[in-house]
């Protein structure tokens, strides 16, 4: 069997805020809440669990994606002026996208501090 991440604990002030927005932006659902989790399936093997039990720390996460999936974000980022994001890590929250490795790419903050980095693969 080989190994693949199954899911991952994501420290949120607010567990529910806080799913709601990655959702968002990826055009997910928040899940059924599992135990004190408000999960977000990423995919059929990976879900992240938000959980506002304790202190939120932020982190980065980043997220390889297809061309049309990155479009869609995009489009969802440029429909909401109140969500910082941009090209990143050198020029923070320009609203931009970079092409860092050939592809593009894009860091967006969550309410938390977290960093999430959405990026395609070269073309």
């Amino acid at each position: 069997m080989e190994i693949t991440l199954n899911h991952l604990i994501v420290p949120a002030a607010d567990k529910d805020v806080a799913a709601a927005f990655l959702a968002g932006l990826l055009g997910l659902d928040v899940g059924a809440p599992s135990g004190p989790f408000a999960p977000v399936r990423i995919n059929d093997g990976l879900t992240l669990d938000f959980d506002d039990r304790h202190h939120a720390q932020p982190g980065h996460y980043a997220f390889l994606m297809d061309d049309g999936t990155f479009d869609a974000l995009l489009s969802r980022l440029g429909a909401d002026p109140s969500v910082e994001y941009g090209s990143g890590p050198w020029h923070g929250w320009d609203r931009r996208i970079n092409h860092l490795g050939g592809g593009r790419g894009v860091y967006v903050r969550d309410p938390n501090g977290h960093s999430y980095e959405f990026f395609t693969a070269v073309p």
